[in-house]
């Protein structure tokens, strides 16, 4: 079967095990049932997932221009502390900025590598989780802005790191953490305007990815040096493709990507 169409992040279905689709103008892929099939992956062109010109993808799938002008590349989606939609404060487009940032958001703690601090709208959940391969997650505060959650994000960075290290999530290599009693543990550092939405009776979510084979020394596919790739598909994790031979392949990193996908 042959699918061919623009890259966007996998959409994604918790279960036993995460349920995984790609979607496209005209088809979709339930990625879980390409499993022990042989995938080819062919790179065609960009196409930018704003303006949908053919014009090489800058960042977030979006080409140079509209990186740096639409509300939906903004500063604040990568640092929420920049919110400012809380004090009226236009970035790019207020009307935007009031939509996404004027809910409830939460901050997290996630074990994907390692237990890390991360910011996501209350909406996003377990969505966010399952995106950074997080096997285990927990809720730590739940506050009504982005700009909270930012500043919040920013107080517990000083004690928890706020990255992934993606080899090891891929290769799973990661020990299960008590994330009550981290999340316990950093309830004295949360800021005062936030303290009062300190969530301190939930539970950690457990995930399960579907991957039948973790790669031992994950090799990132870069599409621009290597436009075709054919192998076995192993798993999926975060935004992952997981091959027999330990090709990986972000996903999400190549959004707007036109390519063409074939299954044997």
């Amino acid at each position: 079967m042959n699918y061919e169409g623009v890259l966007t992040k996998m959409q994604t279905e918790n279960g036993s095990p995460i349920q995984y689709y790609l979607l496209f103008k005209h088809d979709f892929i339930n990625v879980n049932q390409l499993l022990d099939k042989k995938v080819s992956i062919s790179f065609q062109r960009y196409q930018c997932l704003n303006c949908g010109l053919q014009k090489k993808v800058y960042r977030q799938g979006f080409c140079y221009d509209c990186f740096f002008e639409i509300p939906q590349a903004a500063a604040w989606i990568i640092s929420p502390e920049k919110s400012k939609a809380h004090l009226g404060i236009e970035d790019r487009d207020l009307a935007y900025e009031e939509k996404v940032q004027l809910q409830p958001h939460v901050v997290y703690l996630a074990n994907s590598s390692s237990v890390k601090v991360g910011v996501t709208r209350k909406t996003q959940i377990p969505t966010r989780w399952i995106d950074q391969g997080a096997h285990e997650a927990i809720e730590i505060v739940e506050v009504p802005n982005r700009y909270l959650a930012g500043i919040t994000e920013i107080a517990l960075k000083d004690f928890v790191s706020d990255k992934t290290n993606w080899r090891a999530m891929l290769k799973n290599d990661i020990k299960d953490e008590d994330l009550v009693a981290w999340r316990n543990k950093l309830k004295q550092y949360i800021p005062a305007e936030a303290a009062e939405y300190y969530l301190e009776n939930n539970l950690e979510t457990n995930l399960q990815f579907p991957v039948i084979k973790y790669p031992e020394k994950p090799k990132s596919l870069n599409l621009l040096k290597t436009p075709f790739y054919e192998g076995i598909l192993k798993g999926i994790k975060g935004q992952y493709l997981i091959f027999e031979d330990d090709t990986v392949f972000n996903v999400r990193s190549n959004e707007g990507s036109v390519v063409s996908i074939t299954v044997n």
